[in-house]
């Protein structure tokens, strides 16, 4: 079979996920399942296609199905508990009323570092709300505000499903991928306040009705510094353990090997989810079992799309159209631009940042050699630059769209025109941040 009617298989196959997953509306992982063992049968005939599709699935499983089950009992956590509004009141306190604005987007970065973007906009919606009436300030730049800054680490930070997914296709650092999709994720959510801020500058939106959550009182809220604790701990830790490794220091003393080990993602994390039981008041072993039961049962089917994300990602890397793309648009020049182009056209078309992501980075990998992006340097910018690239565009057909305007009280129209915009404006800075970056970094 010619390199060109596998090239034409592959792409058929990403149209074919597309259409499965955002018009017929087929569940995600029957959709990568399907497709991987099509495409796999026609493009693969002399290879053991079953095995190709365990390996696949498998190997994602090893690379990050920990850090998700871990991130997500945090999450769980600190909703219960309400850590994630005593966030949110402190830091509204020191900044004033005047700034409700920035208090909302600064918890949304935060709280977002742990939890996923939808279910952080859930837990926050109501206080957004209640934020806006007190501070008399539109609820459109207040809402979209909190969107845009849960939104910018949802894409960028492997802590979460797709960028975690994308970065063990990719082989990349995780430790210094969640150091860099933080720090890229500011400009990100910077850009987002400004513009948003400029687009509700004038108007008066009309609101519609909503269930309006229960602000919990103070007296019932954990401290702020036990609620930080299991967000900024692991992060601390993650960067330590990643600054020993670039200095090839952990070798060296008995304790800088205990660090580096502790500052391993996985185990970094599981420090954070001990610490984040120290907010239930009630641990007994019930309470904790219910904790972590709740958040197997988040973890459960991004667990399944991420693993079968990765093998539909080995099965395109078996055909090897990958590595002839890649020297195909190694002659346009484009180089960053291509993960990021990739992946904003996959998330425009189906919605959902996490498939996109994982799609464009099975897809990728195979190039990176010919785009000159296979250093571990190279590796990293091509993450960030397909994270920017998953920002954009999200609109009607992205699940998240309609919690922010379901749970914001906000028409969809004026979603569209703010919000949808204001991801436009977040995936293009990030990506011209990181293509600068790329002038210092490679």
């Amino acid at each position: 079979m010619s390199i060109l009617t596998i090239s034409i298989l592959v792409l058929l196959s990403i149209v074919l996920i597309v259409i499965l997953t955002s018009v017929t509306k087929l569940n995600a992982f029957a959709s990568l399942f399907i497709v991987s063992l099509l495409l796999a049968t026609i493009a693969l005939p002399g290879k053991n296609v079953v095995e190709i599709l365990k390996q696949g699935f498998g190997s994602t499983m090893a690379s990050i199905g920990f850090l998700i089950i871990f991130g997500a009992i945090i999450a769980v956590v600190l909703e219960k508990t309400g850590g994630a509004v005593s966030i949110a009141n402190y830091i509204l306190s020191k900044t004033g009323h005047s700034k409700a604005a920035s208090a909302m987007g600064i918890t949304g970065f935060i709280v977002g570092l742990p939890i996923f973007c939808d279910s952080g906009y859930i837990i926050m919606s109501g206080l957004a709300k209640s934020f806006s009436s007190k501070a008399k300030i539109v609820l459109p730049f207040i809402a979209f505000v909190l969107a845009t800054a849960l939104y910018s680490v949802h894409c960028l930070t492997p802590t979460h499903p797709g960028a975690l997914a994308a970065s063990g296709i990719l082989e990349a650092n995780i430790g210094m991928l969640i150091l860099l999709g933080t720090l890229f994720a500011v400009p990100a959510a910077l850009s987002a306040f400004l513009w948003v801020k400029w687009q509700t500058r004038k108007h008066t939106y009309e609101e519609t009705e909503f269930t309006q959550h229960e602000i919990r009182s103070e007296e019932r809220l954990p401290s702020v510094r036990l609620s930080l604790l299991p967000i900024v701990t692991p992060l601390v830790l993650i960067a330590i353990g990643s600054l020993l490794t670039v200095l090839n220091a952990s070798d060296t003393h008995i304790a800088l090997k205990g660090l580096a080990f502790i500052g391993q993602p996985i185990i970094a994390l599981m420090i954070g989810v001990l610490l984040s039981l120290l907010l239930l008041k009630n641990r007994a072993i019930k309470t904790v079992n219910s904790v972590l039961e709740s958040a197997i049962e988040k973890a459960g089917p991004i667990l399944i799309v991420t693993g079968a994300g990765g093998m539909f990602g080995l099965v395109i890397k078996e055909t090897g159209v990958g590595a002839y793309a890649g020297e195909f648009l190694l002659q346009t020049g484009l180089g960053l631009a291509v993960p990021f182009l990739i992946a904003f056209i996959l998330k425009t078309a189906q919605g959902s940042s996490t498939v996109a992501i994982i799609t464009a980075a099975s897809f990728v990998v195979p190039m990176l050699p010919a785009l000159g992006l296979d250093s571990e340097t190279g590796k990293l910018l091509a993450m960030l630059s397909m994270g920017a690239g998953s920002m954009m565009v999200s609109h009607a057909n992205d699940s998240y769209f309609w919690v922010v305007s379901r749970f914001s009280g906000i028409s969809s129209n004026t979603t569209l025109k703010v919000y949808s915009s204001a991801t436009i404006v977040m995936g293009i800075v990030t990506f011209l941040c990181v293509w600068l970056a790329s002038f210092f970094m490679l």
